[in-house]
């Protein structure tokens, strides 16, 4: 598997990203202490991660998905956090 972490700018006011946020689940083993930002241990390429989220954004919103190559440090972030990326990259 590879972490791919997954930051996204939701330009739409009032929109239900409900679905955006399942997909990303359903990609894999997730991270998510950061509002906008998502660490998903998954099988899928950068680009399959885009390609199908994609389909559940707005076409203003910005969407990146950069592979992580293990490398990472936080500061006030929880243990469940830590911990997460501790066992995940």
């Amino acid at each position: 598997m590879s972490a791919q972490l997954i930051s996204y700018d939701l330009i739409t006011p009032g929109r239900n990203y409900a679905t955006l946020h399942e997909a990303i689940k359903g990609l894999g083993s997730w991270w998510h202490c950061l509002e906008s930002t998502w660490i998903v241990d998954t099988t899928e390429s950068t680009t399959s991660v885009r390609d199908k989220l994609s389909s559940h954004i707005d076409a203003n919103d910005k969407l990146l998905v950069v592979g992580l190559n293990g490398s990472w440090a936080t500061n006030h972030l929880g243990t469940d956090c830590n911990d997460w990326l501790r066992s995940h990259l």
